[in-house]
């Protein structure tokens, strides 16, 4: 849920020319971490396991400079995208189809983010 938090914080902090545009990103983005949270809690409750009520302690850096705003959602999909990498062949190895390919889907989201990203952030 730091994603949201993050998100959420930059879309409402981001300003001068380049607001119309990553306040619609990074609200964009909010969307998508909700679903994928949820996503993920299923997954967790499918599994008999018990999905977490903490977000990640990672500070959120607070700025209006839309750079670090970037820079910053760059590190944190990176992680979620090095994760589900992780977590996948995990769900492979157990045979669960369906769960695969959910989070396959959300691996591609967080890779899609990446790369967008890194666009973005070319000078």
């Amino acid at each position: 849920m730091r994603a949201v938090a993050l998100y959420a914080h930059y879309a409402a902090y981001v300003s001068g020319i380049h607001r119309l545009h990553l306040a619609t990103h990074f609200n964009s983005e909010v969307t998508e971490s909700v679903t994928h949270a949820s996503t993920v809690r299923s997954a967790i409750v499918k599994l008999n396991g018990e999905a977490t009520r903490d977000r990640d302690p990672a500070p959120i850096v607070h700025t209006s400079d839309y750079n670090i705003m970037l820079k910053e959602a760059y590190k944190t999909e990176e992680i979620a995208a090095e994760t589900y990498g992780e977590i996948l062949p995990m769900i492979e190895f157990d045979g669960d189809t369906e769960l695969y390919d959910a989070l396959e889907v959300i691996y591609f989201d967080e890779q899609r983010s990446v790369e967008e990203l890194r666009m973005m952030l070319m000078v």
